[in-house]
C-alpha cells in the first residue's frame, strides 16, 4: 500500500509539472503546435523561442514519464489486490471452518421435515427443498413446536405476508427462507407438504 501511495505522489507531481509547462506555452500563446515561425518563415520575434521550446521538449519528456507511472500504478494495484485476495481467501477459510465447527456444536433440534414440494408453488418460489429440516418457521421454533396445528396457525394469520423459515440442509443450519404464503394454481397457501419429526 505504500508503495502505491509513493507512485501516485510521483504521478501527482509529474501532472503539476506538466501543467506548469502548459500554463508557460498558453501564457506565450502558442500552445504545444502553434507556429514558432512569422509568414515568411523567419522566427517570431514576439514570443520567447527558447522558454516555448524548452517547455515542449519537457512536455514530452514528462508525458513518457506519466505513461511509466500509470503502467507501475497498475502493477502495483494489481499485485494489492492479488495479495488482499489471497488475505481474505485464507481469512474466508478460517472462517468457514469455523463456521462449520459452530454448527456442528450447536446445530438446533428440527422439529418438522419438508416431505413434498409442488412445482411453482409458494414454497417452491421461497426455495424451499425436499428433506430440508425445520428448525424455526415464522413464530414455531423447536422450544414452543407442539404439533402441525401450530404451523397451520401461523400460515393462517400471515396470509400475504413473509416468513422466515430456517432450515437445516444436508446437515448443516444454511438457509434462512423467506416464504409468503398466498393462493396460488394449487392446493393450499404453502404447496409443500410438512410432516413433524419424532424426537
Amino acid at each position: 500500500m505504500d508503495n502505491v501511495k509513493i507512485i501516485m505522489k510521483k504521478k501527482d507531481q509529474i501532472e503539476e509539472q506538466i501543467k506548469a509547462y502548459y500554463d508557460i506555452l498558453e501564457g506565450q500563446g502558442v500552445g504545444v503546435s502553434g507556429p514558432l515561425v512569422d509568414a515568411e518563415g523567419f522566427p517570431r520575434a514576439d514570443i520567447d523561442l527558447y522558454q516555448i521550446r524548452t517547455a515542449r521538449h519537457n512536455i514530452s519528456c514528462l508525458q513518457n514519464d506519466h505513461k511509466a507511472v500509470m503502467s507501475d500504478i497498475e502493477d502495483a494495484l494489481h499485485k494489492l489486490h492479488s495479495q488482499e485476495k489471497a488475505t481474505h481467501d485464507n481469512n474466508g477459510q478460517a472462517e468457514a471452518q469455523s463456521e462449520s465447527m459452530d454448527h456442528e456444536v450447536t446445530l438446533p433440534s428440527p422439529f418438522a421435515r419438508v416431505d413434498a414440494v409442488t412445482q411453482a408453488s409458494p414454497a417452491c418460489q421461497a426455495g424451499l427443498q425436499v428433506g430440508d429440516e425445520i428448525v424455526q418457521f415464522g413464530s414455531v421454533k423447536t422450544g414452543n413446536f407442539q404439533n402441525l396445528q401450530n404451523i397451520a396457525a401461523v400460515v393462517q394469520h400471515s396470509e400475504g405476508k413473509p416468513l422466515r423459515v430456517t432450515v437445516i440442509r444436508g446437515g448443516r443450519l444454511a438457509h434462512h427462507v423467506s416464504l409468503t404464503p398466498q393462493r396460488w394454481s394449487g392446493r393450499g397457501l404453502l404447496g409443500c407438504n410438512i410432516v413433524p419429526i419424532h424426537r
